[in-house]
């Protein structure tokens, strides 16, 4: 009596789902070997792939036969046993030599005959052609997806497969934590270490749920996807998909990674405030680390100084008075963007004149890109240069129309200034509460300069604006119970821009 090894496949590739499951082929080959009076010597499963030959389960099983362990196989398809022709011809020469003597499948007839192994030829070079012909059907429905600006991979981090548009969309719960990445980064005050221990506390993860390296860090920062483009494949697209940065943020990034390079983006101390202030005296403040703690101290390079240590705790401390101090109120941050909107709604008309040239300008892009792929599809230029002037006419294009939907969108420039201004001092009241050293300091820059320590203190030249703030009561007393000239006090502080 023949004896069965009993081989089950199923490849996790998409083109294969409609194939039956491991499970479901397995029982259904243990029903018909049950009816068929089949010896079965062992159930063998796999679950790869059999367009290419190496599988392993396969080829020990081809070699248990040749050992003489049994005699024949039992799978559901002939395009269970093979897919390419190397395990096809293995097969057909294992029955041509009496290694295999007999074939069994529930849905396809053999018989070891000349006509039986020219119809499993013929079975072998359909699950070929199959296969070949679903690859090409793939890429072609992949370049239409490229051609349509749609991303056709795993959604990066960021960002979500969308199974209705075929696109990705805007992760709303790790987007801004994105944004927040590039802002930061742009500043040139923090590291890829530092940007790594800062969203692991933030609990930013990857798309698997794994913490981001730092490696993790800089590829994210690298990628132009975020700003509406992407490159695949070598070529650069212009996405359809939501940006979640601007083009000159994505811009502004790599100037600062260019100007750094990895080398040499290392944290070199631990001293969070190191050169952000002088002391009194006009010399600098350096630091040094006691028993646990960060003490900063006047070099005196000048001479004699008499200011004493401050620890950093405590200077972190009056940094968070400093900036709630400088921080509106929620009252007066919403009045006076309201105030923006309503100037806003009357400069509309005049965005046109704005927008005008730009648009002339994109348009010019445009044709560019029509001229540069009408010369490459004519053999004009090759496609080495073709990518290299397609990914900056792109570029271009993107920057363009970002910089029209802006003036769309806000009125006029000379309004977003001021803007900026209203949300900034709103969000300062936001760090002091983290006490994050590290944005406490990048948030100075924004404030005024020439800080310094005096008495234990801190002493800077505010910037306008920041000024009228800061001469105001500190928060949150500050501007409690808006009085009859609350219009004019706001209107000074807009008059700042």
């Amino acid at each position: 009596m023949a004896k069965y090894f009993l081989y089950a496949r199923k490849s996790t590739d998409e083109e294969e789902r409609q194939v039956l499951s491991i499970e479901a082929q397995l029982a259904e080959l243990q029903e018909f070997a049950a009816k068929e009076k089949l010896e079965i010597v062992a159930s063998l499963c796999e679950a790869k792939t059999a367009k290419e030959p190496g599988r392993t389960v396969f080829g020990e099983m081809l070699q248990r036969i040749a050992n003489g362990e049994a005699d024949g196989i039992l799978a559901w398809h002939p395009d269970r046993l093979a897919r390419n022709p190397i395990d096809g011809g293995q097969v057909i020469y294992m029955v041509d030599t009496g290694k295999i003597h007999s074939l069994k499948f529930p849905t396809f007839w053999f018989e070891s005959t000349p006509q039986g192994k020219f119809m499993l030829n013929i079975a072998f070079g359909q699950s070929k052609y199959f296969i070949d012909n679903l690859s090409e059907n793939i890429k072609r429905g992949l370049r239409q997806k490229l051609r349509r600006g749609e991303w056709p991979s795993y959604a990066p981090v960021g960002y979500l497969n969308d199974p209705v548009s075929r696109n990705i969309i805007v992760d709303k719960a790790k987007s801004n934590f994105i944004k927040q990445m590039f802002e930061m980064y742009a500043t040139g005050e923090y590291t890829f270490e530092q940007l790594r221990d800062y969203f692991k506390e933030a609990g930013l993860t990857s798309q698997t749920g794994k913490i981001l390296t730092t490696s993790n860090i800089q590829y994210i920062l690298q990628r132009s996807i975020y700003c509406g483009v992407f490159k695949y494949n070598g070529e650069m697209y212009e996405g359809k998909h939501e940006p979640i940065i601007t083009k000159k943020l994505f811009d502004d990034v790599q100037a600062v990674m260019r100007e750094r390079g990895r080398a040499h983006d290392i944290k070199k101390h631990d001293y969070t405030f190191m050169g952000t202030f002088k002391c009194s005296c006009g010399a600098c403040i350096t630091a040094e680390r006691q028993k646990g703690h960060v003490y900063y101290r006047c070099t005196r390079k000048k001479g004699p100084c008499t200011e004493k240590y401050i620890r950093e705790e405590a200077l972190t401390a009056e940094l968070q008075a400093l900036l709630q101090k400088v921080s509106l109120s929620d009252d007066w941050a919403d009045q006076m963007l309201a105030l923006l909107d309503n100037e806003k709604k009357d400069t509309v008309q005049s965005s046109g004149a704005l927008v005008q040239p730009l648009e002339t300008q994109r348009e010019a892009v445009k044709q560019r890109l029509d001229k540069l792929l009408d010369a490459h599809l004519e053999g004009t230029i090759d496609k080495t240069d073709y990518i290299k002037k397609k990914e900056q006419f792109i570029y271009q294009k993107v920057g363009l129309e970002q910089q029209i939907q802006d003036i769309k969108n806000k009125g006029a420039n000379r309004l977003e200034p001021m803007r900026e201004f209203i949300l900034s001092s709103r969000e300062a009241k936001k760090i002091a509460i983290t006490g994050d050293p590290f944005r406490i300091r990048t948030f100075l820059k924004n404030i005024g300069s020439n800080f310094m320590v005096k008495g234990k203190k801190i002493e800077f030249l505010a910037k306008r604006g920041w000024r009228i703030i800061h001469e105001n009561t500190p928060f949150p007393t500050m501007f409690r119970g808006l009085d009859s000239n609350q219009d004019k006090q706001i209107q000074s502080l807009l008059a700042y821009r």
